[in-house]
């Protein structure tokens, strides 16, 4: 496993409790079970979450590197 940060933002910081953390992953589903073991409100949060890693929007299942920044967006609202 590597290393990754994760920042999560508005409903995703809500459910986290935090907004950045470091996780041990080495793809997006992994991180997903990390981030949902470590706090359980994330669940509903990424079924319908975009992920970034370091800056680009990535797919279910997508791998990244060690010291990568994956960002956690919920839907926003407003405008």
């Amino acid at each position: 496993m590597q290393q990754v940060t994760v920042r999560y933002w508005a409903g995703a910081q809500a459910a986290a409790g935090v907004h950045e953390e470091t996780l041990d992953a080495a793809n997006t589903d992994e991180l997903r079970a990390a981030a949902v073991a470590a706090h359980p409100k994330l669940a509903p949060v990424f079924a319908v979450a975009s992920l970034l890693v370091d800056g680009r929007r990535v797919e279910p299942g997508a791998a990244f590197a060690a010291g990568s920044t994956v960002e956690v967006l919920p839907p926003f609202a407003g405008g």
